[in-house]
């Protein structure tokens, strides 16, 4: 232990990090930047906050503020000590209605404030796409804004108080009329006035540099609101008292539809006047999908409010009326809204990727100019892309004139990251003579900083670091930022990732084969440590369950990005640090979907558990349910289900078996089949009818532990008018489907076999079992390849096995993307293969939770469809069972478990009407509704197939 973090242990009461993980989650923020820092301290008081400061002052240590962790210009990094303020200083102190004001620690989600202030229909005006997870202290060191800026401001304009604390520990409370002033600083006003009355630029996202100018008289002197978007530079902020504004009792949108960007551009000034509350842009080349767009080559989605819906929609006409377009669309529909919304949201991560799956980067996020201008500089800023060879998506705050752009620089090679400073110099005197700001939004940090005498001039970026020394004489707060700052080509985060590809199991067909790349996806937007989904979204469950950064999406993401560069994390593959965090995973592949650049962490957990356990024992858990498929067919042929549920129910037996094989004590082991799905299939005659040919998959779960669901299945697909068929159990002359070859010459011409989806062996990392799995499954099913029939799996979980993990990790075998694209769910094979069949009229509410596979992988409109179509009424709520597969009855998940049912499942169960239907297609599902609710939950096949008993033939 070193003196700095013995010091810190015995001043500060909260946690003290200065182990390999807790460094390792903040070497990075949401930019380009990387800096591995000493230590983590997180302070549970401003109490602690002093404390920590005085240690650091002592030892002649940096300290940095840290909120989210999602700034975009490296202002969140650090070579010292880091202060999380997530951890404990994250509460609402006080709100106050009347006087529409709020007292926040800085640690505090946007979101949380939200909440607290709608129910007195008010809000805080600034809004970031990352309001799901970006903290009050941040905004206030960045000066956020977000797409409602042209109505409420930015942060600045929405402060009154601030109490920070300085880096020699003195507590200032800031506001108006010099309110808290450090001494100094008002001689250093006075003494340069004329430079700051017209050193400025006037727009409204000027957020480069220090606001001195807030200081002058005829700005009220204001303190508080010089210090916003001072990176914490210049203090510590513990308090802040915030304005709040009156939210419209309703919203309309009006999404306006021009031929391009340019049009676009040049027409959002002209809507100012109307009194939006938005006015946000983006062009066609940012969108995935046009579908629910009007028609057009760029859009602006233009938000207006009213104290009714007729009001507001009265007014987003009036903006239709007065724009100049190609095609209009208004809505005013909450949901409708919010899924035109999300397209903007989750461009901050779309834009990472270009069209053709080229990597592209921050730097350039943000710059600013006058709206009236803003076309104009669109132009120039396509033109100096086109001359450097350089690629970009532009969208943003169309009529505050700020855009946010990533780029496809190369910051992987010496002659890329040259081309990478000649453009940032070169835009930088683009935007400057567009009478623009190098930031808009985001702050300067590391990525601009260097670049404001461009902007200001040597002179007042000197007086810049004369205010810097009045409040921060030692230079101790989040030094090379805004002042005397870093170049920016220094500290890049790719620099350290070796250059040569990583060997690897899994093909990452979206990366290249590149592990590296893979990694790399992971920008740093923090979408998975949001505390809270919305409709069907899964990611991240783990995050929501224990609120450790160790435990999200990211924070996995920046170990493995640490473990490849071999600085902090030295282990490699053997790394205990990775392999922890990567223990309560789930394996969801919510974020496969969820993350707007689907970062894939079920996948690299599976790649990382294979080479860490190469030529080692394993945890127990791996052989007891990685081998599921393998036990329960021994059993099957033995004949001994009945042996094995009569011994897993007594107590002491039970306890034992699940210990040797590293299960949870709390769990239950499930009952096994008295009669597997395809002993009952063999003794009903096989296939039936001569409808079009559909084969069902047999998966472990149904075959053995729920061939109810099976049996069910196969009532509906016949009702259907399909003749199903079980895949072949033989190599050699076996028939598709027969399932049943008994002929002495079939068994003596070929070996007999199961088809399996290796689903077990993949999610604890036993990927050359799982290999030779998947290659038995391909020669079992060459005969099905030979036909057109599509391939029909129950199990969501299997189907998404079969469709991304079979085909990703025997990526050199062709026959298993051919699989992959004949697999269908239930409600797909229906829709696709019975067009004109009517389901039964179930006519019940349904309640449940849409599969985190079939969310994230398969997808549920068809399943939708199927619902509404016989009459099950109600949504499926998102998040993750908790059991996921063998994750919930490891030893030591259970509690993680509990809490993931908990967040969305159960409560969804104990809230439905009377009378609703349990909907689980998963095993895992299914059996984590009994196990913790008593609760049956049903497949759909299986409502279905009953709802065709009681409907008269």
């Amino acid at each position: 232990m070193t003196d700095l973090e013995a010091a810190l242990r015995r001043a500060v009461r909260g946690e003290v990090g200065f182990d390999v993980t807790s460094r390792a989650l903040t070497t990075m923020d949401a930019s380009n930047y990387r800096r591995v820092p000493l230590g983590v301290v997180a302070p549970r008081d401003a109490d602690d906050v002093a404390a920590a400061l005085e240690v650091c002052r002592e030892h002649g240590t940096p300290v940095v503020a840290r909120g989210g962790g999602t700034s975009i210009a490296g202002q969140a990094t650090g070579t010292g000590v880091v202060l999380d303020f997530t951890r404990h200083m994250n509460r609402l102190l006080s709100l106050d209605p009347e006087a529409r004001t709020a007292v926040v620690q800085p640690g505090l989600v946007l979101d949380r404030l939200q909440e607290a202030a709608a129910p007195h229909g008010l809000r805080f005006g600034p809004d970031p796409s990352t309001y799901s997870r970006c903290t009050l202290g941040g905004m206030i060191g960045n000066n956020s804004c977000g797409s409602h800026s042209v109505a409420w401001g930015t942060t600045a304009d929405s402060v009154r108080e601030l109490t920070v604390l300085t880096a020699r520990g003195r507590s200032l409370r800031l506001g108006r009329d010099w309110a808290g002033a450090p001494q100094g600083l008002r001689e250093l006003v006075d003494g340069d006035l004329a430079r700051l009355r017209t050193g400025f630029p006037d727009l409204p996202r000027r957020i480069s540099g220090y606001a001195l100018d807030a200081l002058l008289p005829e700005n009220g002197a204001d303190v508080a609101r010089s210090f916003c978007g001072s990176e914490g530079t210049l203090g510590v902020l513990t308090e802040a008292v915030i304005g709040l504004v009156e939210a419209p009792r309703a919203r309309a949108l009006a999404v306006l539809g021009y031929a391009d960007e340019a049009g676009a551009a040049e027409a959002a000034a002209g809507l100012l006047p109307l009194g939006p509350l938005t006015v946000e842009g983006m062009a066609v080349d940012l969108v995935p999908s046009t579908r629910g767009l009007p028609r057009g080559g760029a859009w602006l989605f233009v938000e207006t409010g009213g104290d009714s819906e007729a009001e507001a929609r009265a007014r987003a006409e009036a903006v239709v009326r007065a724009a100049d377009v190609v095609d209009t669309l208004v809505v005013t529909d909450p949901a409708g809204q919010r899924r035109l919304w999300r397209i903007r949201e989750d461009a901050s991560g779309t834009a990472t990727r270009m069209p053709d799956g080229a990597e592209a980067w921050p730097g350039w996020e943000d710059c600013a100019v006058p709206p009236a201008r803003l076309g104009g500089y669109l132009r120039d800023f396509r033109a100096l892309l086109a001359a450097h060879d350089l690629r970009g998506t532009p969208y943003g705050h169309f009529g505050d004139g700020c855009i946010h752009v990533r780029v496809d620089f190369d910051l992987l090679t010496e002659a890329g990251v040259a081309r990478f400073r000649r453009f940032s110099e070169e835009l930088a005197d683009v935007v400057v003579a567009h009478g623009g700001s190098l930031s808009g939004e985001h702050g300067d940090g590391q990525a601009r900083a260097e670049l404001l005498p461009r902007m200001y001039g040597e002179e007042t970026v000197a007086l810049f670091e004369r205010a810097k020394g009045v409040w921060d004489p030692d230079d101790l707060l989040n030094p090379g930022m805004l002042v005397r700052p870093a170049p920016l080509d220094a500290n890049l985060r790719f620099s350290v990732l070796p250059r040569e590809p990583v060997h690897v199991e899994f093909g990452y067909p979206a990366d290249g084969g590149d592990f590296s790349a893979a990694v790399r996806r992971c920008v740093g937007v923090a979408k998975c440590r949001t505390t809270s989904v919305t409709g069907s979204g899964v990611m991240c469950p783990s995050f929501r369950a224990t609120g450790e950064e160790e435990h999200s999406t990211r924070g996995r993401a920046r170990l493995l990005h640490e473990m490849l560069a071999g600085e902090l994390v030295t282990d490699g593959w053997r790394s205990t640090e990775v392999r922890d965090a990567l223990d309560l995973c789930l394996s969801c592949k919510g974020c496969r979907s969820d993350c707007p650049v689907e970062v894939d962490m079920a996948t690299y957990k599976a790649e990382f558990l294979h080479h860490h356990y190469a030529g080692r024992r394993r945890p127990a858990a791996h052989y007891a349910m990685g081998w599921l498929p393998v036990w329960l067919r021994w059993a099957s042929r033995a004949r001994v289900a009945p042996v094995v549920n009569a011994l897993a129910s007594v107590g002491p037996l039970s306890a034992v078996a699940k210990r040797l094989g590293g299960i949870a004590g709390e769990r239950e082991v499930p009952r096994l089949a008295g009669e597997t799905f395809s002993r009952w299939w063999r003794g009903r005659g096989g296939p039936r009818g001569e409808g079009e040919l559909v084969v069902l998959w047999p998966d472990t779960f149904t075959e053995h532990l729920s061939p109810s669901v099976g049996r069910a299945a196969v009532r509906v697909l016949e009702a259907a008018g399909l003749r199903v068929v079980l895949p072949p159990t033989l190599w050699g002359r076996a028939v598709v489907g027969d399932g049943t070859s008994r002929s002495a010459l079939a068994l003596l011409a070929a070996r007999r076999g199961r088809v399996c989806c290796g689903l077990t062996y993949v999610s604890t990392g036993q990927l050359d079992r799982a290999r030779a799995v998947m290659r038995r499954t391909l020669d079992l099913m060459a005969p099905v390849l030979e036909t057109s029939a599509p391939v029909v799996v129950l199990e969501p979980s299997c189907a998404a096995a079969l469709r991304t993990d079979l085909p990703e990790l025997l990526h050199d075998d062709p026959r298993a993307a051919r699989l992959a694209a004949r697999v269908l769910t239930f409600a797909e094979a229906l829709e696709c293969h019975a067009p004109d069949w009517t389901p039964p009229a179930v006519d019940r509410p349904v309640t449940g939770q849409t599969h985190c596979h079939q969310h994230a992988v398969l997808g549920d409109a068809a399943d939708r469809r199927l619902r509404e179509a016989a009459g099950l009424t109600g949504e499926l709520g998102g998040g993750c069972c908790g059991l996921a597969g063998n994750f919930g009855f490891e030893d030591g998940h259970y509690e993680v478990s509990v809490a993931c049912a908990e967040d969305q499942l159960l409560p969804a169960v104990r809230e439905a009407p009377a009378g609703a239907v349990v909907l689980a297609d998963g095993f895992s599902c299914r059996t984590q509704l009994e196990q913790l609710a008593g609760v049956r939950g049903r497949h759909l096949a299986e409502v279905l197939a009953e709802g065709l008993e009681q409907r008269p033939e």
